[in-house]
């Protein structure tokens, strides 16, 4: 359950509240109106819920959890209805998983920006600092930074000279940021590192020579950057992160990567120089992709592919080196079959 030392809630809120917050239909498993007056006090997962929890079902794996579930309402798409335990109010909707992420921000709004600067923060004399801004003990702004109202950056944190960071923005504990500008409403976890050098070396019989790294690293609107994430910036186009994109832990993005809007980036993934990624692309956790190549909008790389090629927009790819997925499939498929042939062989 939620503990109330890390998060704080609104209180109870009305049945009727949480339908018109999410656009979900009340009814009962019997086909009766549900009760719209009925106060709630939190969210639980399923097996944890009890009678004044809201809850969630969206995988069918989890059905019949949900058919002994405590819940006292639950987020449901239409065809689960049968499935409901005696006495559950139902919410019906077709994205059952986004209607439960809107009932949780209401239940837990973010916690509202305490203003204040530090005394054990060092700020640049030449720095700009808006409205309402937080600066945490032992944070670092460089000369010439500029930061947006009502913006937090935590403590320890290090923005080098001429970083610009817009309003309404949180950068956790431990980031270091250089040659960036960031933009309004992004969320930047602890210990991210954006704008170091790419990783831009010409071989040749005299050795390694490194090659200046002269651009920067643009990020848009509303993005998040998970823990552990590194972005370099541009060798001299920039690295570009579009509006709405969220990046998990531990992300590796090269120099000249250009990332769309709403693009998804799971766990441990690493994405080589100068490759494009456009709108609404999902790439699943440990995927590797190479340099230099396009991947189309829409999109999908499932988890621990090893991109080569460029992708066609709305295609899903997997494996490695990936594939399209139906080819993917079928090679697996063979493959286990082979493995069964040569047990009967040895048997």
């Amino acid at each position: 359950m939620v503990d109330s030392r890390f998060f704080s809630s609104i209180g109870s809120v009305y049945l009727r509240d949480i339908a018109s917050l999410t656009g979900a239909s009340i009814t009962m498993a019997s086909g009766a109106r549900g009760d719209e007056n009925r106060p709630f006090t939190n969210v639980a997962p399923l097996d944890r819920a009890q009678e004044h929890d809201i809850s969630f079902l969206d995988n069918v794996k989890y059905i019949d959890m949900f058919a002994t579930s405590q819940a006292g309402a639950c987020f449901i798409r239409p065809k689960y209805k049968e499935r409901a335990p005696a006495g559950m109010i139902l919410l019906v909707t077709e994205d059952p998983y986004y209607a439960y992420a809107l009932t949780t921000q209401h239940f837990y709004p973010e916690p509202k920006v305490e203003a204040g600067i530090s005394p054990l923060a060092s700020i640049a004399k030449t720095a700009v600092i808006g409205k309402g801004v937080r600066v945490d003990a032992g944070a670092v702004i460089g000369e010439n930074v500029t930061i947006g109202d009502s913006s937090w950056i935590g403590a320890n944190t290090v923005l080098a000279p001429s970083v610009k960071i817009g309003s309404h923005t949180r950068i956790g504990a431990l980031c270091t940021l250089s040659h960036t500008i960031v933009g309004n409403r992004v969320v930047i976890h602890r210990g991210v590192h954006i704008g170091q050098d790419g990783f831009g070396f010409a071989p040749s019989p005299k050795g390694i020579l490194k090659v200046p790294q002269m651009g920067r690293v643009l990020i848009g609107n509303d993005v998040e950057i998970g823990s552990g994430t590194c972005i370099d910036r541009g060798a001299g186009p920039d690295t570009t992160i579009g509006d709405f994109t969220k990046i998990d832990n531990l992300v590796q993005i090269g120099h000249n990567v250009q990332i769309g809007k709403y693009v998804i980036i799971v766990a441990q993934c690493g994405i080589s120089g100068s490759t494009q990624i456009d709108d609404g692309v999902q790439i699943g956790g440990q995927v590797g992709v190479a340099g230099h190549l396009k991947i189309g909008a829409g999109a999908k790389l499932a988890a621990r592919s090893g991109l080569m090629h460029d992708v066609p927009a709305g295609e899903t790819y997997g494996g490695a080196p990936a594939i399209p997925a139906k080819e993917w499939r079928r090679q697996m498929v063979a493959i286990g079959k082979l493995g069964k042939k040569k047990e009967l062989l040895d048997e």
